[in-house]
């Protein structure tokens, strides 16, 4: 998520997930079967989902950045209400200035593991308990900080969270604690104005021994592996030109990923060997997509509509036959 103070009215922002329309290619298939919107949301009353982390049955756990909630929709549309991260007296969060719930990972037990930005004391990693409840702070990040995507790598119980203004990603123990600066690096560095917009280490997945992450501002997909010590071996580029990639997922057990475009209102898929074709477009309903799910034959794509004239926050899914990378390719 990002956000570019003051472009449009008091907001402008950058987050979002959206999925795939009727007449949509499929991915190494036939057309998308019955893509729809699951359910919308109030913008206006900063209803903007953010992140997803699926369930078991297929319901999706969203972050709503600025109502600062975290919700359940199942897939026919029901909304719950899981949590709402604490109000902020006088926020000063990096690049966009309001408190906001931005990324959230599930861990297999059900709990959930939400990042928040408020460039006060509340910035960090809280915890949500299965099934709801009241969240709590488990992690303090630098106040300066913008604790975007996070990630939970249930084999070693770590938590790991991509800070896009300090260019850092942190790791902590899944019960909380000190955090440790695991990954720095140019390569995770936002750009400086007027080349960027201060966004840089953005989404993040663990998958196939490796932290991924996307770095915004550079339009890049990188890869750091997991050394046998748990520490990070050297940052690999393995996607550039992204442009205005938010978070993004995998496709199956392969390298293949879809990405979230923002800006430009496209879902990418992008292959191992660096390469990528569009396989949707805003005329498919895109409007400002930040992240993907995928399940099985499930994609899933929240949409926040940050810069759009039209406010219509959603969450979309779609079926497709197959997709490319859930074999071992």
């Amino acid at each position: 998520m990002f956000r570019l103070p003051r472009l449009a009215a008091t907001a402008t922002a950058a987050a979002a997930l959206t999925v795939l329309v009727a007449g949509s290619p499929a991915i190494g298939g036939p057309p998308v079967p019955d893509p729809h919107v699951v359910a919308r949301f109030d913008y206006a009353r900063g209803e903007t989902p953010e992140n997803i982390a699926l369930d078991p049955d297929g319901s999706a756990n969203l972050t709503l950045a600025f109502a600062r909630q975290v919700v359940n929709v199942d897939k026919q549309g029901t909304k719950r209400t899981l949590a709402t991260l604490p109000a902020v007296a006088n926020p000063s969060t990096p690049v966009i200035g309001a408190a906001a719930a931005l990324g959230i990972a599930r861990a297999d037990n059900g709990t959930l593991y939400v990042t928040y930005a408020t460039g006060t004391s509340e910035t960090g990693i809280w915890r949500i308990p299965p099934g709801g409840g009241v969240p709590v702070q488990i992690v303090r990040l630098p106040a300066d900080g913008f604790p975007n995507g996070i990630a939970f790598d249930e084999e070693c119980d770590t938590l790991y969270v991509a800070d896009s203004v300090r260019g850092t990603v942190w790791s902590a123990p899944r019960e909380g604690g000190t955090p440790t600066a695991w990954a720095t690096g140019t390569e995770l560095r936002p750009l400086p104005a007027p080349e960027g917009f201060g966004v840089g280490a953005n989404g993040i997945k663990v998958h196939n021994g490796a932290v991924w992450v996307s770095n915004t501002d550079r339009k890049t997909l990188l890869r750091i592996p997991v050394r046998d010590d748990k520490s990070a071996g050297a940052i690999e580029t393995r996607a550039e030109g992204l442009n205005w990639i938010d978070d993004f997922a995998f496709t199956g057990r392969g390298d293949t990923v879809l990405a979230a475009l923002i800006m430009d209102d496209e879902v990418a898929l992008v292959r191992p060997d660096g390469s990528r074709e569009t396989v949707l477009t805003r005329q498919e309903g895109l409007s400002n997509p930040t992240s993907v799910a995928v399940r099985g034959k499930s994609v899933y794509v929240p949409s926040a509509s940050y810069f759009t004239a039209v406010k219509e926050p959603n969450l979309l899914l779609a079926q497709f036959r197959k997709l490319h990378g859930q074999g071992t390719s």
